[in-house]
């Protein structure tokens, strides 16, 4: 099975990136492809519970959410986390906080990564 790590670093909202990155990961988990996404700097608020973005905006929490129901692996920088005040608590169900170095084996693993 192929594994591709995606590293997010933009706010969930503001711009497309976030998004776009996550539709990306349906989108490889649907072609049977495991996915691995590492948040950086802004974007740790993806992976933040109880999101209530407008009515008829995509909900990004609901996005990473449904992606780790498919089996995708989440995680968070400590470093980016303490910065804005978040703990292991604040995040969606099967996520979590993790260090650079976890993002360095992924990428050693598997060698393939994308950088939104």
């Amino acid at each position: 099975m192929r594994t591709v790590t995606i590293v997010l670093q933009d706010a969930p909202y503001g711009n497309e990136k976030v998004w776009n990155a996550l539709r990306l990961s349906q989108a490889l988990l649907a072609e049977g492809a495991k996915v691995r996404i590492f948040l950086y700097g802004d974007s740790v608020a993806a992976a933040k519970k109880g999101q209530n973005p407008p009515r008829g905006y995509y909900n990004i929490g609901d996005m990473i959410a449904g992606l780790v129901q498919k089996g995708a692996e989440v995680r968070s920088c400590l470093t980016c986390t303490n910065a804005r005040g978040l703990t292991q608590e604040d995040f969606i169900e099967g996520t979590f906080v993790g260090k650079t170095l976890d993002l360095a084996r992924w990428v050693n693993e598997d060698g393939q990564v994308m950088v939104f």
